[in-house]
């Protein structure tokens, strides 16, 4: 019995057991299905995808900024150029606490006040997964230094970087501009316009002037290197790359010569000077005094330094020969002249006797001349030369305001020139709707009296009355102002010239424009009142002087230079084109209170023709202040 249960047991229990290793084999096998399954899925299906991620552990593909062209005058002179330095960076998102970084790296490294200032402010504007300079400029013991120090600051690290400069500092820095540090504004202005790719690597960008509108041609092409990195993150070798194309190189139509001469002639004076070619629209001087430093920009400008130039009375970041709006004055009359002539409402023989001041018919008003008393018997050569207000108090009244805004308009007055930088405003040349839409007030008659020389609503910028005075030495047909003459190809070494615009423009009557010619070459000669401009010059200057008032006087006040606070004193203007018979130069001078055209813009004139039209240079010092108080007889 014992043993017939104990062989059934057995049966059972091997039965059993089968059941179970079926059971465990099936559940192996299902297992071990999975795992293939698995496995086919990460070697076959996504292979590529991990295989990428492997390619990416050991090789990464590294951005490289091309070199940004050049930018050089007309004669080859360099005006922006590039140098290679070391950089040491901080990615603040790998740093951990800034402020213990930054003091664990002065320890071994000089890192000055101004420098922490500055990566502050760069730290404000910037996304801190980007890497941003704490020091510029390391010299080789520096290096050295950090190197053996590194493992010390996870997320710094040393750059060999390329860096802009300006070698000769604030010569026409409102015209050639700066480059900066690339913020989010710039980064979504590239993302709009496509070109962010482009920028894989580069941490600058013009901000201003030509840098910044010729942005596309100086910058280049981003290269890039495939490059196999070990554990740690350094480069062992490189695979492959593609080498950055360079920027284009710019050649500008400026003459840094006559520009620095021009700059120099101002002395301690504010203001601005355009100097434009008539027939080409060429700008061969673009003056805008005080200047500033571009190279304080590179690196993004320490607070100090920006406080200076922001906050200064002297406003040195306003560009005033694109931006500055001033009355024209009495270089306006020239083209009042003009308009006169050509539309009909003055001949050159037609005279009027000057009693020192205009009324309107029905009003008791005494709109002033300039000198009290009155000029006796005036006609329109004696009007340009002596520029008398009262004879052009009668031809405004007689041309009317839209006469006046249509002809007047003709060379360029409240609209702007096209010139090749950004930022260039309209001024105003005003009308019947311009009031209106301004004031909700109707045109008076007075209104008119004021602008017909130069006053009033009247406001133009020095490179809009240079551009205007361009148009008049060439026969009234107009050439748009441009900086940028021709532009070298960084790919294929090819050279383009900038062609120039012509606006359009119906030339005027010959014998109109030799009377008003003839007229501004007396004002430049004795009895003229930009006499000195042409004293003994081996050419020809037809010129215009000119006073816009800055504080508004009294009708029976008397205006004394002397007496008036500094920053109170009128405007100095002067415009002019020499040689008269043969123009090859036209220009705009703007003295911000230096007092009257003659005595004050009218040298800095004179010493620029001279070196434009016979190569001479500078004997004397530029203009004082206390020379131009000192000549107060003389007026515009």
């Amino acid at each position: 019995m014992n043993q017939r249960a104990e062989l059934r047991n057995h049966h059972q229990e091997l039965y059993r057991f089968k059941i179970r290793l079926a059971v465990g084999a099936v559940f192996v096998l299902v297992l071990f299905s999975l795992l293939a399954t698995r496995f086919v899925f990460l070697q076959v299906v996504e292979h590529e995808h991990y295989e990428t991620l492997a390619e990416n552990n050991r090789i990464s593909i590294i951005p490289v900024a091309p070199n940004r062209g050049l930018i050089l005058d007309r004669n080859g002179v360099i005006l922006a150029h590039n140098y290679s330095a070391y950089t040491l960076e901080i990615t603040p998102s790998k740093a951990g606490d800034l402020e213990t970084t930054i003091n664990g790296l002065a320890e071994i490294i000089d890192i000055a006040p101004r420098d922490r200032k500055r990566f502050k402010k760069l730290l404000e504007e910037s996304r801190n997964f980007e890497s941003l300079p704490i020091r510029s400029r390391l010299n080789d013991v520096e290096v050295a230094k950090f190197a053996a120090n590194r493992f010390r600051f996870p997320g710094v690290e040393i750059k060999a970087r390329l860096f802009r400069h300006y070698p000769r500092g604030e010569l026409a820095s409102h015209a050639i501009g700066h480059i900066g540090r690339i913020n989010d504004v710039d980064l979504d202005n590239l993302e709009d316009s496509g070109d962010l790719p482009n920028y894989k690597g580069s941490d600058h960008i013009g901000k201003l002037g030509i840098e910044q509108k010729y942005e596309k041609h100086l910058h280049g092409d981003t290269g890039f290197q495939q490059v196999e990195i070990d554990a740690g993150g350094r480069a062992v070798r490189v695979l492959s790359q593609r080498a950055p194309i360079p920027g284009n190189n710019l050649y500008l139509t400026l003459d840094s010569r006559l520009q620095e001469i021009a700059e120099k002639a101002f002395g301690q004076f504010r203001g601005a000077l355009v100097a434009i070619e008539p027939k080409t629209g060429e700008v061969l001087a673009f003056v805008s005094k005080p200047g500033f430093d571009p190279n304080l920009f590179i690196d993004g400008i320490d607070p100090l330094n920006w406080d200076a130039l922001n906050n200064s009375p002297d406003k040195p970041l306003n560009n005033r020969a694109l931006r500055g709006q001033y009355p024209p004055g009495s270089t306006f009359k020239p083209f009042m002249a003009l308009a006169g002539l050509e539309l009909g409402k003055r001949t050159p023989s037609y005279t009027i006797s000057d009693p020192g001041f205009f009324t309107l018919p029905g009003n008791a008003h005494r709109y002033r001349d300039w000198k009290v008393g009155g000029h006796g018997s005036v006609d329109l050569h004696k009007s340009i030369v002596i520029s008398c207000d009262t004879y052009y108090y009668g031809l405004a009244n007689d041309l009317g305001p839209d006469n006046i805004f249509n002809f007047i308009g003709r060379f360029g007055f409240g609209k702007k020139t096209g010139i090749d930088i950004e930022g260039e405003v309209t001024g105003l040349l005003p009308s019947r709707e311009w009031k209106m839409k301004r004031y909700k007030q109707k045109w008076y008659a007075g209104d008119t009296i004021s602008v017909g020389i130069g006053q009033g609503y009247n406001l133009a910028t020095p490179l809009q009355l240079a551009y205007a005075t361009a148009i008049l030495a060439n026969q009234g047909i107009a050439v748009q102002p441009h900086l940028v003459r021709s532009i070298l190809d960084g790919k294929s070494n090819q050279t383009t010239t900038m062609p120039f615009k012509i606006e359009g423009g119906q030339p005027f009557k010959e014998e109109n424009l030799e009377r008003v010619r003839l007229a501004m070459i007396d004002v430049t000669q004795p009895g003229g009142t930009a006499q000195r401009v042409g004293a003994g010059a081996p050419y020809k200057v037809a010129g215009k002087t000119g006073t816009a008032q800055v504080v508004a006087i009294k009708q029976n006040e008397k205006y004394v230079e002397s007496r008036v606070a500094e920053r109170h004193r009128d405007h100095a203007l002067f415009i002019a084109y020499a040689p008269a018979d043969d123009p090859k130069l036209a220009l705009a001078i703007v003295v911000e209170n230096g007092g009257h055209g003659g005595s004050t813009a009218g040298p800095i004139a004179r010493q620029v023709l001279d070196y434009y039209l016979l190569g001479k240079k500078p004997q004397g010092e530029a203009v004082t202040a206390e020379d131009a108080a000192a000549t107060e007889e003389e007026h515009d």
